[in-house]
Order: C-alpha cells, then sequence, then structure tokens
C-alpha cells in the first residue's frame, strides 16, 4: 500500500511540473510602503507587475517584468522618472534594483560581503527622494520570458538579442509605460550599468528619434563600450594601467614609494603616463626599440606591482586575466575581475587566470535569496517561474554597435540632455580609465564636454555595495538630477 501511494505521488508529481509554468502576461500587484530618506519619511507605490512586448500585428510576443516605485501623492508633472537597467548581456534588474537606488538594501556588511540571516532592509541612501524608479528586466532575465503565439512556436530569437533588437524592442517597450502610467510630461532619465551602459546610450537616440521621447540624463555606471574591448588592438591595453595601479595600491602590493601615498595622489601621475608614453610604446608594435621596451617594462612593473619580466614576456600588453591571476600568485591568491578587493583560492598557483571569479560568487551568494524573497513575501508577486539573475540570451548580435554615437548624437539633438558616469577604481572588466576614454571620445568637438561629469570611487563594478560609496554614489546621482532638470529654462543652444 505504501509503495502504491508512492506511485501516486510520483505520477502526480510528475505530471504538475511537466506543465509550462508561465509567467501572467500583463498584470500587477500594488502595495504601499515608506522609508526614510535623509531622516525624512517618504511613502511610495510599488507596482510589481508585467508588460507585454508587441510585434507589429499588435500580437504579444514576449512580457517582462518590472517593479515601479512612485511617491506618493506626487506631481507627476514635475517628477523625475528613471528607468534602470543591468547588463551582462543576459543580467536580470536585481542589482542595481535592491543595492543601489531602490528603496531597500541588501543584508551585507560594510564592505559588501555576504551576511546570514540573508534579505533587505530599508536604504535610507535610496534616490526615491528626488524620482520615480522602473527597474526593467530584459526578455530572458528575471521573470520576463517570450510568449508563444496560438500554435505553440516561440518568436525568432534575433528579435531580442542583439545590441539593436535590445534597443528597438525596450524603446517599444518604455513607451507603451510612460502612456501607461501617464508619465509623458515627466522629466526622464535613464541609468545603465555594466553592458547597460551601451544599452542606455543606444536607448537615448532610440527615444528621441523613434519615439519622440526626449531624456533629461543618461547616468552609465560601470559602463563597458564595446568600441574598446571588441578591437583587439593592443593599443586599448594601456587604459588598464591605472586600474592595475589602483587593484595592486589595494592589496598592497604596489613598491613602497607609492605605497606610502595616498591612491589618488598616485592616480593622475599614471593616467598621464598611459595616455603620453604607454599608448605611443604599444603602437609601435614590434618595431620599438629594445631601449625604450625595457624602459616602458620598467616603469609598468612600478604602477602595477608586477614582475617586470612578465611584463617583457606579454610584450607590454598584459592581460587583465593574467593580472589578476599573477598580482597575489605568492600569496596563494587570486583577485576578483569586477572587484578586485575580493580574494579567490585556486586549484593551483601555475596558470595564466583565475579558476572562478571570486566577488561574482560572492555576489550571487548574497543578491539570490534576497531578491526571491523580496519579491514574494515584501512586494507580494507570486509565481512558481524561475528569477533568472542571468539568463539565455545567447547568442548575442554585437554587429554595428553605433551606441556612442547615438548618445553623442542625441545630445546634440537635446541641449537638455546631460551624461554622469559612475566607476569603481578597483573594476577590472569595466575599468574607470577606460570609462573616462568613452567620454572623452564620445564628442571629439569638445562643444559639449561640460554636459559630461565623471565621478570614481574606492571599490568596484558594482560600487554602491560598499556602504561608504553607496551613500557618496546616490548623493553624486541626487546632485545630478538637480542639476539637469530645466527649472523653466528653454531647450536652445
Amino acid at each position: 500500500m505504501k509503495n502504491i501511494f508512492i506511485l501516486l505521488a510520483t505520477i502526480y508529481t510528475n505530471l504538475l511540473f511537466s506543465q509550462t509554468i508561465k509567467i501572467p502576461l500583463d498584470t500587477m500587484v500594488v502595495t504601499n510602503h515608506s522609508v526614510a530618506i535623509n531622516g525624512q519619511d517618504l511613502p511610495y507605490q510599488a507596482t510589481a507587475g508585467t508588460q507585454p512586448v508587441w510585434n507589429n500585428n499588435g500580437e504579444p510576443i514576449a512580457t517582462l517584468f518590472y517593479t515601479y516605485y512612485k511617491k506618493s501623492n506626487s506631481d507627476k508633472e514635475n517628477r523625475p522618472i528613471i528607468f534602470s537597467f543591468n547588463g551582462g548581456p543576459g543580467s536580470a534588474s536585481a542589482w542595481m534594483h535592491i543595492a543601489y537606488t531602490g528603496p531597500v538594501v541588501l543584508n551585507i556588511d560594510d564592505e559588501g560581503y555576504p551576511v546570514q540571516p540573508y534579505g533587505v532592509k530599508d536604504n535610507p541612501n535610496s534616490i526615491l527622494d528626488v524620482a520615480d524608479i522602473v527597474f526593467v528586466d530584459p526578455v530572458n532575465t528575471g521573470y520576463s520570458r517570450m510568449v508563444e503565439d496560438k500554435d505553440g512556436k516561440l518568436p525568432d530569437r534575433k528579435t531580442f538579442f542583439g545590441i539593436n533588437a535590445d534597443i528597438k524592442y525596450l524603446a517599444e517597450w518604455m513607451n507603451t509605460f510612460v502612456t501607461r502610467h501617464n508619465r509623458w510630461e515627466s522629466p526622464k532619465y535613464l541609468i545603465g550599468e555594466s553592458y547597460g551602459g551601451p544599452r542606455v546610450m543606444g536607448l537615448s537616440k532610440e527615444l528621441q528619434n523613434s519615439q519622440w521621447m526626449y531624456l533629461n540624463g543618461v547616468i552609465l555606471v560601470s559602463p563597458a563600450d564595446y568600441k574598446i574591448y571588441s578591437t583587439n588592438q593592443p593599443i586599448y591595453s594601456a587604459l588598464n594601467l591605472p586600474y592595475f595601479t589602483a587593484a595592486a595600491w589595494h592589496q598592497k602590493a604596489l613598491p613602497p614609494s607609492l605605497q606610502q601615498k595616498d591612491l589618488l595622489d598616485i592616480l593622475p601621475e599614471v593616467e598621464s603616463y598611459t595616455i603620453n608614453n604607454l599608448m605611443p610604446a604599444l603602437a609601435k608594435g614590434g618595431f620599438i626599440s629594445a631601449e625604450e621596451k625595457e624602459g616602458v617594462a620598467e616603469k609598468m612593473s612600478l604602477y602595477s606591482g608586477l614582475d617586470k619580466k612578465a611584463i617583457l614576456d606579454h610584450n607590454l600588453n598584459v592581460p587583465t586575466s593574467f593580472f589578476w591571476k599573477e598580482l597575489l600568485r605568492d600569496e596563494g591568491y587570486t583577485i576578483g575581475r569586477l572587484d578586485s578587493r575580493y580574494l579567490g583560492i585556486d586549484k593551483m598557483t601555475a596558470g595564466n587566470s583565475p579558476d572562478y571569479s571570486a566577488e561574482l560568487t560572492s555576489w550571487l551568494h548574497s543578491f539570490t535569496p534576497a531578491i526571491n524573497y523580496y519579491l514574494r513575501e515584501e512586494l507580494n508577486f507570486k509565481t512558481d517561474i524561475k528569477y533568472n539573475m542571468f539568463g539565455d540570451v545567447h547568442p548575442w548580435d554585437r554587429q554595428n554597435d553605433n551606441t556612442r554615437e547615438g548618445l553623442r548624437l542625441a545630445m546634440a539633438q537635446n541641449p537638455y540632455l546631460k551624461v554622469l558616469v559612475q566607476s569603481g577604481y578597483y573594476d577590472g572588466a569595466t575599468t574607470y580609465f577606460a570609462a573616462k576614454y568613452t567620454a572623452w571620445q564620445m564628442d571629439p568637438s569638445g562643444k559639449m564636454k561640460d554636459r559630461f561629469s565623471f565621478k570614481a570611487y574606492r571599490s568596484g563594478h558594482m560600487m554602491y555595495l560598499r556602504h561608504e560609496d553607496l551613500k557618496t554614489a546616490t548623493d553624486d546621482i541626487r546632485q545630478f538630477i538637480k542639476a539637469s532638470t530645466s527649472k523653466g529654462k528653454a531647450a536652445k543652444y
């Protein structure tokens, strides 16, 4: 009898979970909350929901999950709204949602490391006091999914998974959202982290030229500029040297003459050397003189904490992956890719790159239980579908990347539009100096350089995980929003 019961239970379970679990296509759950920001209690409404993506025939082809925070009883006409995107491509919006700008923040220590019990707490540094926020999960991330047609067929993946396809459907989706929620009069901003950087650069042009939606600001958080990363030109590896210096300084691996100085007293010297000496040296390739090559390697060793011979063995073109493995090799540790404050332990001391990303495993340790708990238990959005911290979006079409030029053109067309770049000194994936370089190259004329601002912090890719930088970085966003609202001034040159 017992065996029959087990058999029946097994059959029932298999039938239950063989069914496709579908997220609701077009729904929302609204809850009311409050949070103290800068000592002032701020009541707000949280909407967790889904909204379809439509094809040209008006048929749903995907549904995107979003979380929308709106200050209660606010004046929509003057109240800014920010659309927040993370990167990957293939990453959910959870990172900035529950660790940076949203009204709740992870339970982590002051440097960003996991602590138990997992969960969230109020975020007194949220920017909800100055703007409403929409956190968007692109297709296959978070709870967002493609939708089958009447014949059970999924849409062509090329509709979503490419640099230009991504921008196109997200702009259409935003138009619908702004219309449904009556936010056309509001000042509008985009914030994008990592791959979210090129995403929002491209969206700035797409929104203005295809949706006729004009922005006041774009915030690039640790932006990934593939105009640099996809070239495979050794000259661009020079941009990594200031990061090498910062990471080595944090790990106390620089020579005493530099280690005894403050980081910010060292970096201007290294940045100058990078532009004026290292880049020209790398441009010479194999035709550089032996004397100059030796001199450059010696200087790079001073600034990076690496052995001169290792630098020469790489012909001055040192991969970041080698740096993560090599810097603390003698101590038995690797350092993190996205945040080089984090340490890892490899199976073997030998090798040219770490076994794993020490920082990412730490972050997933904290974020995954927290976002699943928060959405279900505090925002009351219930579903059995898996929340994808990283979703299946590959192959990703990277062809025809004109996002940097798209932002330049959007700025030229729109005198209101300003840009804030935020980076962490210890980010080895999208380095702070590469982000500076991107801003320098955005407008070769220099006529709009006063509309760019750059801020850097003593942490990594997600600089906001360090409590001190969370406060500083959110204050920088707050000031940027205040400085980029029109205040009744006409948009003209």
